[in-house]
């Protein structure tokens, strides 16, 4: 299996993945080779019925698959729990861990992606935490969401795995401040750190993304790359939205930056293997910038 140490032996500091749900046309082991030939160093991995179903009853032997697939590539990985339809064919994301009802069949989702993450030997396991039904005071919202998020906790300090809480516009927790306060008021648990998308920072978040960056600092354990636009949730190709991607992946070095940034682009998998190529070509660019700036600041 994979042990979640970083693959890259070129000494450049970050290291860049591609999500699956990005290519949710292929087969998931084609998937992995595409992402792989490509010269991606790791991917976030979607856990859903087309790839790896965590409900399906061969789900512990398809795991041992996809981490062998993984190990051959030399892909690191993240687990993502995003996918829209897994739980509830008739509602988008549903339930969530602040549902009015179903929020166990959540946790038990994220304590699965837990286990999985431990046999795949997964740098973090990222989810988020809903929408809250209108209605429905805070008050009840952060009491629901800690309660899901402390099971899971169990579950991560059990295996040894870090969950990385992602702020998602529209959400329950829609911006990284929110974030900080779920970490509070759990005792700030060291396996509960931050995912953060950078194009969430051009749409939702009060700073820009460098800025987010450097707020979110040593709590980061998975990062999402993508554009948008302000005030529109809508993921983009680099350079088709607000986002300064030198700045923010200059912001990801100085803070320290070790783990998987992955492109987050769940809606370009009719054109997958060129989206992804093009995006690896323009993160490298962009970090050539970002170190370029930087020494000459100096």
């Amino acid at each position: 299996m994979t042990d979640g140490t970083p693959r890259r032996q070129d000494g450049t500091a970050l290291r860049f993945g591609y999500g699956t749900n990005g290519f949710g046309d292929h087969r998931l082991e084609q998937a992995l080779e595409v992402i792989a030939g490509l010269g991606y160093d790791g991917v976030g991995l979607t856990l859903d019925h087309p790839h790896l179903d965590p409900f399906a009853p061969d789900a512990s032997a398809r795991t041992a698959a996809v981490g062998r697939v993984l190990d051959r590539l030399g892909l690191a990985v993240v687990i993502e729990t995003g996918a829209r339809y897994l739980m509830d064919p008739w509602r988008k994301h549903e339930p969530t861990l602040v549902s009015d009802t179903g929020r166990e069949r959540r946790v038990d989702l994220l304590r699965r992606a837990v286990r999985i993450a431990a046999d795949l030997g997964a740098e973090a396991v990222s989810f988020w935490s809903g929408v809250l039904a209108p209605g429905v005071p805070e008050a009840v919202g952060w009491s629901r969401l800690t309660a899901g998020v402390g099971q899971v906790l169990e579950e991560a300090e059990r295996h040894g795995v870090t969950c990385a809480f992602e702020p998602e516009p529209g959400m329950f927790c829609a911006r990284l401040a929110d974030v900080h306060e779920l970490r509070e008021r759990l005792g700030r648990p060291e396996r509960l750190r931050v995912t953060l998308d950078v194009g969430h920072c051009v749409c939702n978040e009060p700073l820009d993304a460098a800025a987010t960056v450097s707020e979110a600092g040593p709590l980061l354990a998975n990062v999402q790359l993508d554009d948008m636009r302000p005030g529109v949730h809508e993921h983009l190709e680099f350079g088709d939205g607000g986002l300064d991607l030198p700045a923010a992946l200059g912001a990801l070095v100085d803070a320290g930056y070790r783990g998987l940034a992955s492109v987050e682009l769940p809606r370009h998998g009719h054109a997958a293997p060129q989206v992804a190529a093009g995006s690896l070509q323009a993160l490298r660019a962009a970090e050539r910038q970002a170190r370029k700036d930087r020494r000459e600041a100096r």
